[in-house]
């Protein structure tokens, strides 16, 4: 029974789950062993809750028993990424500054999952802060994408997709801040949604760039989703930037859009920014195939021009960094989290200097060095404000954009998952990996990330990105929905059907040099420290 529970949508284990065909503990149990059979190939999670989970769904079940309304997912498991913080589990963010680290709170969202009585299995790997594309920059080592252990599973939250790729967990809590939710979506072959800008909580989410951030879902179908987003959404008043409005259902938008297949008056925007050289010949072609089929549904298909998109990633870059250089100054070896003393001892700055020096790995160093430049006196002007500007003129393309058409397409990534090792060397390849992406974070819309189909040149996932205005996220999961029954209605099944078996265990081959965060670190000298965030 496991491999068959483990194979369910969120939303399938849910009605078993409420008809008592299946228990809790069953579900919980299943994933469990899903997990210890193959996580040590792919690396999904860094911290696995066995014990907790099983506790947590044995209740969940006596609830149930008891005639309690345990809501519409109770019961079902799911992977928190390790950027969110959890009162019960480490919290690191992947980093070594913050190994061990166990907040005394929730994150909203995840506070929010427990009582909608969910089970947490665990905290899934990802890049150090969310500073990635790859997983590769963890201080754990990488997760591996588990249609090619050999490759990436995108990132920054490649943990959390590579998890529900894998039938490790039916879905999983991620963050986008550039498009760390659906550019691992689209090489793993699953669904992830970034939330318009203020949607969902921050609130015990670690920031990176705090006008960018937002929390979301990573699910193998749109309507496993949208019932998550349903019940992480909405105003919360410890978030200064949360929206405080009412949101509709997007769970019946999901079941709406998968119900009515016809697209009959419904105008598409093909962002012509948004690919041709640069792009991989398979994503291109996968792209193409999904328009023919959309305008087979009824829909109008129109190039639409996005004349600043080209400066999002120079505008971005400034901004991020220059948000994170802040962010992580609280990271200072007084209040929380590692702490390492020199030699002899040292004054209060060189213990900081020398936490930080070990604590941080060469990318977050990377990009706070670039933000605390970007934010000096002199430059302020010439490269945070100049590329607050490019924000604002990038903003104005997707309002008039979705003057002429109701939602926005594009390739999620200009490539399928890439080998380990390919871009490490080189930042400014890595950073471009973000390159659809990132417009929807800069401008505060809604994306969305789902795959439709393999690339013919290496059989690996490719995704479509889908991009409305803000504040219609419904708009997002209606038209998602649609496009995916078309989809597996044209394949005749699920694309993850085709996912090669995973090896128990993987032994990687050599990649060239290991980044000097990945190798062994000596742990003498370092002490943990409590604290809150």
């Amino acid at each position: 029974m496991g491999d068959d529970l483990t194979r369910l949508t969120a939303s399938a284990l849910a009605d078993k789950l409420a008809a008592g065909e299946v228990s809790s503990v069953e579900a919980t149990s299943a994933h469990l062993d899903r997990i210890a059979e193959i996580d040590g190939g792919v690396h999904a999670f860094l911290h696995i809750a066995g014990d907790a989970a099983l506790k947590r769904a044995s209740e969940v079940d006596q609830l149930r028993a008891d005639g309690h309304d345990v809501g519409p997912l109770g019961g079902v498991p799911i992977a928190i990424k390790d950027v969110l913080c959890t009162y019960d589990m480490p919290s690191t963010a992947a980093s070594r500054i913050l190994e061990g680290w166990i907040p005394p709170y929730d994150a909203t969202v995840v506070a929010r999952l427990r009582s909608a009585n969910l089970i947490p299995l665990g905290k899934t790997n990802m890049d150090e802060f969310a500073m990635g594309s790859s997983t590769e920059y963890s201080a754990y080592g990488p997760t591996r994408n588990p249609w090619d252990l050999d490759r990436i599973p995108g990132g920054s939250g490649g943990g959390s997709a590579a998890a529900v790729a894998s039938f490790e967990a039916p879905f999983a809590l991620g963050s986008d801040t550039g498009g760390s939710i659906r550019q691992p979506a689209a090489v793993t072959g699953t669904v992830g949604v970034k939330p318009t800008y203020g949607g969902v909580s921050r609130y015990g989410a670690i920031a990176l760039a705090s006008s960018l951030d937002q929390v979301g879902p990573v699910s193998r179908t749109v309507l496993d989703a949208a019932l998550l987003h349903d019940i992480i959404g909405g105003h919360d008043p410890r978030d200064s930037t949360s929206l405080d409005q009412l949101w509709p259902s997007f769970a019946d938008a999901a079941r709406a859009g998968a119900e009515n297949l016809a697209l009959s008056g419904v105008r598409i925007g093909v962002v012509k920014e948004l690919g041709g050289a640069g792009f991989q010949a398979g994503v291109t072609q996968r792209f193409t195939e999904t328009l023919r089929l959309l305008e087979q549904a009824g829909a109008e298909i129109v190039e639409v021009s996005a004349p600043h998109f080209e400066y999002a990633i120079a505008a971005y870059y400034l901004i991020l960094p220059a948000e994170a250089s802040s962010n992580l100054a609280r990271f200072d070896s007084v209040r929380f989290g590692l702490r390492v003393t020199p030699e002899g001892g040292g004054t209060v700055e060189q213990v900081m200097a020398a936490t930080r020096e070990a604590g941080f790995g060469p990318e977050v160093k990377r990009r706070i060095i670039l933000g605390t430049y970007a934010l000096s006196a002199g430059y302020y002007d010439a490269y945070y404000g100049s590329a607050q500007k490019v924000r604002t003129l990038i903003q104005r393309d997707f309002d008039a954009a979705f003057e002429q058409v109701d939602l926005l397409l594009s390739p999620s990534a200009p490539t399928t998952a890439f080998k380990f090792g390919e871009k490490t060397a080189d930042p400014l390849s890595m950073y471009l990996n973000d390159i659809t992406t990132i417009p929807a974070n800069l401008a505060g819309v809604p994306g969305m990330g789902l795959p439709i189909g393999l690339a013919p040149e290496d059989g690996l996932p490719v995704g479509l990105q889908i991009m409305a205005p803000a504040r219609e996220d419904a708009r997002l999961y209606r038209f998602g929905a649609t496009l995916e029954a078309l989809l597996e209605d044209a394949w005749g099944h699920p694309l993850l059907d085709l996912l090669p078996t995973v090896p128990h265990s993987y032994e990687p081959k050599p990649v060239g040099r290991v980044p000097a965060h990945l190798a062994p670190q000596p742990g003498a000298g370092t002490e943990p420290d409590g604290g809150a965030l």
